[in-house]
């Protein structure tokens, strides 16, 4: 099927969910979970041809983990489909409603976006994912993930497209663009006549690409470079432990703190601490002049140190005068992710809470929070950086839009 006659299906089928019960979408979910299990010897056999070439080529270990399927692997993704059906339906939900002078009586109610496209790379566990976010959400959607896992991604959308149609629900609710060529992509990104938005999963150059190369409105997800700052008076009994969360739990997440601020009132005192503790967790420090001092075995810190997403085992350190010059040096550098204050002073705290731009901003608590679960939202589509439409974790809600309906009486407009 070529790539327009796929994205005509989507199109078509986008009415046909919306209409969808909360039963009937539920019921499907959990008829697809219990399928990804029942077919998990299928799954794990392709997903095998896709760990085999992965490291033929010489793929990292870490994104051969990323990639491999197995049993228990399966499992959780199905558990994921049903945790999803057991969440609230968002879909025709009244978010208000009011009467006008002349008798017009108005609700604003929850609607689906229609056909979401999704371009990502090699986890194929995002196939299963995000199908089950954007269905229960009313939508259809368009996937495109990366061809180191195709095999794998193909089994699971056609154990998705079989289900459905098992259960008399239209399988086009699902599509996944099999072509691995990148001229693909950058056709698929075009489709707006057909893709009502595009969202991009995956590393920073991913999504760079699509929000400059995209034709189709874009909720722009994923990149973090988060920043921890510890105020003259923190408590620094807190700060340390947060730190730690915040860079060592996951190092390869858009949530892991890349950048340490320090006030320079405690930096003789501070310091030395976190030196040790990222010493104990290997964890590199790159220092500017004013820090380095202070930190056993840090290395000079460049201006690019202070705008980068590591996703790695280390971490820049920049001291400053005063919470002003904290908030400048986020603003200037972050990727509006999260960012967060170790302070005990309430105006300092909230100074920062509503100066510092970006979609989460903390005090006194790991950065490693932001997270649809985290948030108590369910599972997310990702994590939005972007203010237009959704910011920060977006979960079903996110994937919806609103509409007015408007009841009258035979009112005309003089």
């Amino acid at each position: 099927m070529n790539l327009i006659e796929l994205c005509k299906k989507a199109k078509a089928a986008k009415y046909e969910v919306a209409s969808l019960s909360t039963t009937q979408k539920n019921d499907a979910l959990n008829f697809i979970a219990h399928e990804l299990v029942s077919n998990s010897d299928s799954i794990i056999e392709a997903n095998a041809i896709d760990v085999k070439k992965g490291q033929e080529n010489g793929m990292h270990e870490g994104l051969v983990d990323r990639l491999l399927l197995n049993k228990k692997r399966i499992e959780a993704i199905a558990e994921g489909l049903r945790q999803v059906a057991a969440l609230p339906d968002p879909i025709g939900e009244e978010l208000e409603h009011f009467e006008r002078p002349n008798g017009l009586k108005l609700r604003k109610v929850r609607v689906p976006l229609g056909v979401i496209g999704i371009i990502y790379e090699s986890r194929p566990n995002v196939t299963a994912d995000a199908f089950a976010l954007t269905f229960k959400a009313g939508n259809a959607v368009i996937l495109k993930g990366g061809s180191d896992a195709i095999n794998s991604n193909i089994a699971i959308a056609d154990v998705c497209r079989n289900a459905l149609a098992k259960k008399g629900i239209t399988p086009d609710a699902i599509q996944l663009i099999q072509a691995t060529d990148r001229n693909v992509t950058a056709e698929f990104m075009k489709m707006n006549e057909y893709v009502d938005v595009l969202i991009p999963r995956g590393g920073a150059g991913l999504i760079r690409s699509v929000v400059e190369n995209s034709t189709i409105p874009v909720i722009e997800t994923g990149s973090g470079n988060c920043h921890i700052y510890v105020d003259k008076e923190a408590d620094l009994e807190k700060a340390i432990p947060i730190i730690i969360n915040a860079k060592t739990q996951r190092i390869g997440v858009c949530n892991a703190a890349e950048s340490l601020i320090v006030h320079e009132d405690i930096r003789e005192k501070f310091l030395p601490l976190f030196s040790q503790a990222m010493k104990e967790h290997s964890v590199e420090v790159r220092a500017d002049e004013a820090s380095k001092s202070f930190i056993d075995g840090a290395i000079d810190a460049t201006t690019d140190d202070f705008g980068k997403e590591y996703l790695d085992y280390i971490i820049s350190v920049k001291t400053v005068k005063d919470v002003d010059e904290a908030i400048e040096h986020i603003n200037r550098y972050n990727t509006g992710h999260s960012e967060s204050i170790i302070t005990e002073n309430k105006a300092t705290a909230q100074r920062f809470l509503d100066r510092v731009d970006a979609a989460c901003v903390y005090v006194n608590a790991s950065t490693r929070f932001t997270d649809g679960f985290e948030f108590g939202f369910g599972a997310e589509i990702g994590i939005s950086t972007q203010k237009l439409h959704a910011r920060g974790p977006m979960g079903l809600r996110e994937l919806t839009s609103y509409k007015y309906q408007i009841y009258g009486e035979g009112q005309i407009r003089g």
